[in-house]
């Protein structure tokens, strides 16, 4: 018994609300892998009790009293880095500090219900347990090395967003990325490092609908691309990248000699919706060997499959290692049923991938071929 209970996920709970910390702590407790050390109701009680009860994860409310969870979070990941849920409200500043978090360095979040708390919390708490199993098993550094540099804006980067002729050219290769926990910031390091003329990009970010947008805004201030929340019958444009809308599948089409978002209400895939396995399924048959699929940091194994799927279309594929990886779930699985034809780190997929564009499809005897 005492082994066992070394082996559980230690929790604390930093919550302003006395409703939410019971809450919280009930359904963490529940799991039977999961042991909440204690509460905290603002973040001066949590850094003492951080150093006395030394817990394997944290959740982290965005708003408290005294000082806000972004303020506590930031000193947190510069002075003793952890993981950390954040827990925040589904509203569009929620929404903007939650994404702020997780460029800070939180590895998930969770959010509140705006009404009937307790009814909606409990109706969410398997994902809750995952999500803090996930976190106990994710890597976490330092804020000063887990954030990438501010790409440097210049004209060159600005201008070329205005050139007439950028909407009338057609994207004839499409890059497809797909994540889930560590995403956010994932895809916005890769996003971050590609020229303005890079070819169309699609983006399945696990991501609940009041976030995508603010996440498509963040990413196209970070990036030369010109980057939107996908839009119904959008054309794939050289230079832009789509983010499928929290709350709906995002597919890809040809009509022609050009490709076209497609938005689905389907049913949830992998309990998700965006799922990252519809996104390159789509890749897959819209445009085979003209595409390069990349999956990227995330829970679970959403995007395995589809990778696959767009291999043996002759797409080129890339999964992002297990040492930069948050969690190395999705990517993992896709490694292990060989879908990915290369693994690299979060670094070098960008230009990688570019590479893998400009060059068209791999050769025929290639094409059944595992690589690491």
């Amino acid at each position: 018994m005492s082994q066992a209970r070394e082996k559980r996920i230690r929790v604390l709970v930093v919550d302003d609300s006395a409703v939410m910390r019971q809450l919280l702590a009930e359904i963490l407790g529940s799991a039977p892998d999961i042991e909440v050390v204690g509460t905290a109701p603002d973040p001066y009680v949590a850094r003492e009790k951080i150093k006395r009860l030394n817990p394997d994860v944290l959740t982290l409310d965005v708003e408290m009293p005294r000082m806000d969870g972004l303020t506590f979070l930031r000193n947190l990941m510069r002075l003793r880095p952890m993981p950390v849920v954040m827990v925040s409200s589904l509203t569009a500043q929620g929404a903007e500090e939650t994404l702020e978090a997780l460029e800070l360095g939180a590895v998930d979040f969770v959010t509140k219900p705006a009404v009937d708390v307790a009814h909606g919390m409990r109706a969410y708490a398997e994902t809750l347990i995952e999500k803090v199993r996930a976190a106990a098993g994710a890597r976490v550094r330092r804020l000063a090395l887990a954030r990438a540099p501010a790409p440097r804006h210049s004209a060159d980067a600005v201008l070329p967003r205005a050139r007439p002729s950028r909407a009338l050219r057609t994207t004839h290769r499409i890059v497809a990325i797909g994540a889930s926990t560590g995403g956010t910031e994932a895809v916005r390091e890769l996003l971050a490092g590609l020229p303005p003329d890079a070819p169309g990009i699609v983006i399945a970010q696990h991501i609940p609908a009041a976030f995508s947008g603010p996440f498509a805004r963040r990413l196209d201030g970070a990036s030369a691309l010109v980057v939107r929340e996908a839009e119904d019958g959008a054309p794939i444009l050289p230079g832009h990248a789509y983010v499928a809308p929290g709350d709906r599948h995002l597919l890809v089409e040809r009509s022609g000699a050009r490709y076209h978002c497609r938005l689905s209400d389907g049913a949830p895939v992998n309990r998700h919706r965006p799922s990252v396995d519809v996104l390159f399924r789509s890749v897959a048959q819209a445009a085979g060997a003209n595409a390069v699929g990349v999956l990227l940091t995330g829970m679970g194994e959403d995007g395995a499959r589809g990778l696959l799927e767009m291999r043996e279309a002759g797409a080129r594929t890339l999964a992002q290692d297990e040492a930069t990886s948050v969690v190395w779930g999705m990517p993992g699985a896709a490694v292990r049923m060989g879908a990915a034809e290369e693994v690299l780190p979060l670094g070098r997929i960008g230009a990688r991938a570019l590479e893998l564009a400009q060059a068209g499809p791999r050769p025929a005897a290639a094409a059944g071929e595992g690589g690491r």
